[in-house]
């Protein structure tokens, strides 16, 4: 039993797909982020035109 103890202490397979889902859980955070915030400026846009045109055309 204790020999099954100290190979399960010794692991670090486990390690690595713990890092790599730390990974994913980052890049979800960063993607879905990114997407609400240009989700909110395209709404903005579409919401008051006459602005987004004067601010194309630069008046």
């Amino acid at each position: 039993m204790s020999g099954m103890f100290s190979r399960f202490l010794k692991d670090r397979s486990g390690a690595t797909a713990i890092e790599y889902g730390m990974i994913v859980v980052c890049l979800s955070l960063v993607i879905i982020g990114g997407i609400s915030q240009t989700g909110n400026s395209v709404q903005d846009m579409f919401m008051n035109p006459a602005r987004a045109l004067q601010n194309t055309l630069g008046h």
